[in-house]
């Protein structure tokens, strides 16, 4: 799976709102993965906004064009050994955003991002599109 695209929300969102940056990366036709979190964190803000019926068919759409990663035992343990390096510098994040990362490093994947935060995990390759 090396250099293909896991997505984090922002990115997904920016995706549904078709933001130019986003349509242009596409172009050159990448692989793209969604981590289950995300998908989750995408339902929650779909069932939360005003236009359920349609942001939930949108997540529903995504959940079946691209190839959603799902955690296991050697997911979890890298979340640990992720969890512990932000710790021992002092720069937690958010539980999701750690277990969005340990799902990308245990596939060798590029996170795409808007989120900063994530320059603070040692060897995640990050880009904000």
């Amino acid at each position: 799976m090396n250099g293909n695209f896991l997505l984090d929300t922002n990115i997904v969102i920016a995706m549904f709102a078709d933001e130019p940056s986003f349509r242009e990366r596409l172009k050159s036709n990448p692989t793209l993965f969604i981590p289950s979190v995300v998908l989750g964190e995408l339902y929650y803000g779909a069932l939360a906004s005003i236009r359920i019926k349609e942001n939930l068919k949108k997540v529903d759409d995504l959940a079946r064009l691209v190839v959603v990663l799902n955690c296991d035992a050697r997911t979890a343990r890298r979340f640990g050994e992720v969890k512990n390096g932000l710790r021992q510098k002092g720069r937690p994040i958010p539980e999701n955003d750690v277990w969005i990362a340990a799902l990308c490093l245990d596939h060798n994947l590029t996170l795409v991002s808007r989120d900063f935060h994530f320059e603070a995990i040692d060897g995640l390759r990050l880009q904000s599109w």
